[in-house]
């Protein structure tokens, strides 16, 4: 088959650059013939609020003469117009549900009007998949036919090496922004005691607050963007990762940490809930609590016992998100609207 990927990312650590670098790996692998657009080969606004609307529209420019493809599957809604251009059955993963995302990025008054562009570009699809369980049930709800196909790792390409710098090492790994709870995780840090070390690596909008607080704690260290490879070293290095989302779909960076063997604490919510079994394969915690935060990392740093219950059953539970397993569940969708 010839498909064409639409991602707004296909490159750093975030789950969806991630998602669409593993499909097209998979499926390139099963001789099929694959083209990805995305921000890297196409012209963004690199400005908060702006970037995800300016690939709306530079990538539906960019699709406008494009034909021949057996699948044209676009990832999450900005990616939808694009899809639409091009000749082709059309599938659309949702990377969580998307009003909610706008709302936390943007307020509730552009969540509202995005709701419209949401509905028709869903029509739009001969096939919808979404990454998480609670995303499944919202749209099934609205009436729309759904599969869940959840998030996948390539664990084969991890690196073995550990950068562990300091004796109780926690790390945050992905955007910085505020939908992925980085004013939680810097509330933290803030009351973070001084024998505890914090990694933050990642890039976004609230950069800049990330390096306020590490020039000011001797404890919080921002190590800016780092390549996947030294990414990985770094969780594999660290005791905890944290990661206090407002909304999550099937968090990558969660199944990442568990095969690395890290212990993980993240919030109670979205697809969260379904990569972790609270207190059993990782800690869970409330949203927006950088005081819970704060507690089960000082419980979690205090008891190694504990931690390697955890870590040993966390790894167990991450084998089934394999590449093999999901990318063939993608291709069943592919043929499935072929026929």
């Amino acid at each position: 088959m010839k498909i064409l990927l639409i991602s707004p990312t296909e490159k750093g650590i975030g789950g969806i650059a991630q998602h669409v670098q593993g499909l097209s790996k998979f499926l390139t692998n099963q001789n099929h013939k694959v083209n990805i657009i995305s921000s890297e080969n196409t012209f963004t606004i690199p400005i908060k609020g702006l970037k995800n609307p300016s690939f709306m529209l530079s990538s539906f420019l960019k699709t406008k003469s494009m034909k021949g493809y057996d699948i044209v599957h676009a990832h999450n809604i900005p990616s939808a117009l694009a899809m639409k251009n091009v000749s082709g059955k059309k599938v659309l993963s949702l990377h969580g549900i998307y009003t909610e995302q706008i709302a936390q990025l943007h307020g509730k008054i552009y969540s509202k009007m995005s709701r419209s562009y949401e509905n028709n570009a869903l029509k739009w699809a001969d096939a919808i998949t979404t990454i998480s369980k609670e995303a499944y049930n919202h749209y099934s709800k609205r009436g729309f036919n759904v599969v869940q196909i959840p998030n996948a790792v390539d664990f084969s390409l991890f690196p073995t090496k550990k950068i562990k710098r300091f004796e109780n090492q926690i790390i945050y790994a992905g955007r910085l922004s505020k939908e992925k709870g980085i004013d939680i995780l810097l509330q933290a840090a803030e009351n973070l005691p001084p024998k505890y070390n914090l990694l933050i690596v990642g890039s976004g909008p609230e950069e800049k607050k990330v390096r306020g607080i590490a020039s000011s704690k001797t404890n919080v260290h921002y190590l800016g963007l780092q390549s996947k490879q030294n990414t990985i070293s770094l969780i594999r290095g660290s005791d905890l990762l944290v990661q206090p989302s407002l909304v999550e779909g099937i968090s990558s960076t969660l199944i990442e940490a568990m095969g690395c063997s890290t212990c993980v604490v993240a919030s109670n919510i979205g697809g969260n809930k379904e990569i972790i079994d609270n207190n059993k394969t990782g800690i869970l915690i409330k949203p927006n609590s950088h005081e819970e935060l704060l507690d089960k990392i000082s419980d979690l740093l205090t008891n190694n016992e504990k931690r390697t219950k955890i870590v040993t059953a966390g790894l167990q539970a991450v084998e089934k998100y394999n590449w093999k397993q999901v990318g063939q569940q993608y291709l069943d969708v592919y043929e499935s609207i072929m026929n």
